[in-house]
């Protein structure tokens, strides 16, 4: 049977026409990924800042009453580096978070009082939230893991969320992380000036953590040193440069070399270049394999990004922005500063972590390592890095937990992602299509709004000052019945920045800083110490019972004190005849002491 027959240039059209519709279809696909993507994200979103609002506590802690008051008082005198709130004689203070204090007091002033500073801490969390998704996502490439571990994250972060300095800063060592890996893949100028910014901010918002700013760019440095280290191939060089100096020592004895010894040095140039060319081809073979290894890694995952180089750059300038804050050397003296006094001694946050106690973290960490020990999950070397230390410091500080949460979570984040990736490819694009269908969508946020509105449970009674922890009708006492601008009043560390914020001079209050011979005192060169008032010495040793409080009530002129009824002190001033009580509630009583002549 005859057929017409094909030209070239309409078999040349019939390819063109399946290559087009081949890369439409791919075009389709790729499109529909990055809208299912897109959509998962703005529900993700959702859905974090709905349990952020949760856990945020609409009582405020003690911080918050002296944030207010010293953003008051910047505002109306400047920074004058010096205390106007204890009744002590000339202390200095040197405001360690002199803008964030100056925020908070415009926001009270002049933004609803209370109820703006809870709005503002909620806004805070959201974006802590947020932040810390976007940046499991970045690292772990997998949304759905970022989705659900950025809510385990802030579940744990609860009782570090509140109206305080460290809130702001947790936004932004999270924002740091996400600038830092989105600068190392693609170096662009926008990402170096946001991590440079983002110090400045530090040091003028929180100074006392200005120095771990610098710590999260420790792993990224510490992986490119060690990896160009091992690929200097120092033993390798090391030998060519002896057996090279052995032929050149050898050449010139040759020269120099008689009849009889000539034979002798010339087989002993061979057999030296024999050794070169030999150990050349060795070391090819050992770069070929180890370059498979690297590929396809047994556990460590090892990367060489020479784009660490430019951010070990940024991270030297961004030392320097320290200097631009009104409060003098305080970004880089105030931690170790911190770290020579005995307040880290007494103070919780700053105790050690005991595991036993913190059953979630323990649990968390167990997990975490088993992964990391007894799967076939692939490990960054500086995740490696990045939660050992971090593991390290939480057990040397309380405080540090907070870091772990948020570090140690991404690290989290990137092991889940690799098992998957072994295991199930295809499974969390197929939960993604599913969570973003109508039923699907409406499920998450209704499973996300029941838990969150079960953590919410405690605001709807609760009020912005529990009365329980502060003396708020006792303070009112005070200022209505004694000469409260002239008695000298022994009061608890934990609500004193509440009589602070009452205009009550204190003994002492959750400045802990000030109270110190490190921040109030002279370095005494000859006895290698600080010379100072140790007031808080004094306060921790009065209301643990260690000294006798009586001696020091003397040494300072102390005329009242006000305590809770069921703290230790209050048990012997209410045995002590010298004391007559004047005030009394279900939670503080107020003593005078009597005039000694």
């Amino acid at each position: 049977m005859w057929k017409p027959k094909t030209t070239k240039s309409s078999k040349d059209s019939k390819d063109k026409t399946k290559d087009k519709k081949l890369k439409n279809t791919k075009d389709e696909k790729t499109k529909n990924k990055r809208n299912l993507k897109i959509a998962f994200d703005i529900l993700a979103v959702f859905c974090v800042a709905i349990f952020c609002i949760s856990i945020v506590p609409k009582s405020f802690q003690n911080d918050t009453f002296y944030t207010i008051k010293i953003g008051q008082l910047i505002r109306e005198n400047g920074i004058d580096y010096q205390d106007h709130f204890s009744w002590h004689d000339n202390l200095p203070y040197m405001y360690p978070h002199w803008l964030y204090d100056v925020i908070m007091s415009m926001i009270f002033d002049f933004a609803g009082g209370y109820l703006g500073l809870y709005i503002s801490t909620v806004v805070l969390s959201i974006m802590l939230g947020v932040v810390i998704y976007f940046a499991n996502k970045k690292i772990s490439k997998n949304a759905v893991i970022s989705f659900v571990l950025t809510l385990g994250q802030m579940e744990l972060m609860r009782e570090y969320v509140a109206a305080r300095a460290q809130l702001v800063t947790f936004v932004l060592f999270a924002l740091t992380i996400l600038l830092i890996v989105k600068f190392l893949e693609k170096p662009k100028w926008y990402y170096a000036l946001g991590l440079i910014i983002i110090p400045l901010i530090i040091a003028n918002i929180h100074s006392a953590v200005f120095p771990f700013y610098f710590i999260l760019y420790l792993p990224f440095i510490a992986e490119y040193a060690i990896i160009a280290i091992l690929d200097f191939h120092i033993p390798h060089r090391v030998f060519q440069m002896w057996i090279k100096n052995r032929i050149k020592v050898t050449n010139k004895k040759l020269k120099k070399a008689k009849n009889e010894k000539i034979e002798k040095y010339q087989a002993s140039l061979l057999k030296l270049n024999k050794i070169l060319d030999k150990s050349n081809q060795v070391f090819e073979t050992d770069l070929i394999k180890q370059n498979d290894r690297r590929k396809k890694p047994y556990k460590v995952i090892l990367e060489r990004n020479d784009n660490v180089l430019k951010l070990f750059v940024i991270m030297i300038i961004c030392i320097f922005t320290g200097l631009l804050t009104p409060i003098k050397d305080m970004p880089y003296m105030y931690t170790y500063k911190i770290m020579q006094g005995n307040t880290t001694d007494s103070i919780n946050e700053h105790l050690p972590l005991t595991l036993i106690e913190n059953i979630p973290i323990l649990v968390t960490l167990t997990i975490t390592f088993s992964l990391a020990i007894f799967t076939k999950v692939k490990i960054k070397l500086r995740d490696i890095f990045f939660f050992g230390g971090l593991t390290l410091l939480a057990l040397m500080s309380r405080r540090q937990v907070s870091m772990l949460i948020i570090f140690g979570g991404m690290v989290v984040g990137s092991i889940l992602s690799n098992l998957i990736e072994m295991y199930d490819k295809k499974g969390t694009e197929e939960f993604m299509e599913y969570t973003t269908s109508i039923m699907g969508e409406i499920l998450t946020i209704l499973l996300v709004f029941t838990v969150s509105f079960n953590l919410y449970k405690p605001n709807l009674n609760a009020n912005y000052i529990n009365t329980s922890s502060y003396p708020v009708e006792a303070t009112k006492w005070i200022k209505e019945n004694l000469d409260y601008k002239n008695i000298k009043l022994f009061n608890d560390y934990n609500y004193g920045s509440y009589l602070l914020l009452n205009d009550v001079p204190v003994f002492i209050d959750s400045r802990c800083d000030l109270y110190t011979p490190e921040f109030n005192g002279t370095y005494n060169k000859e006895e290698k110490k600080y010379e100072g008032q140790d007031i808080f010495s004094d306060y921790v040793n009065i209301a643990n019972i260690s000294t006798w409080y009586e001696t020091k009530f003397e040494e300072y002129k102390i005329t009242h004190v006000i305590c809770k009824t069921n703290c230790k002190l209050k048990m012997l001033l209410s045995r002590d005849s010298k004391y007559k009580e004047l005030y009394k509630d279900s939670n503080f009583i107020i003593y005078e002491r009597e005039a000694q002549e």
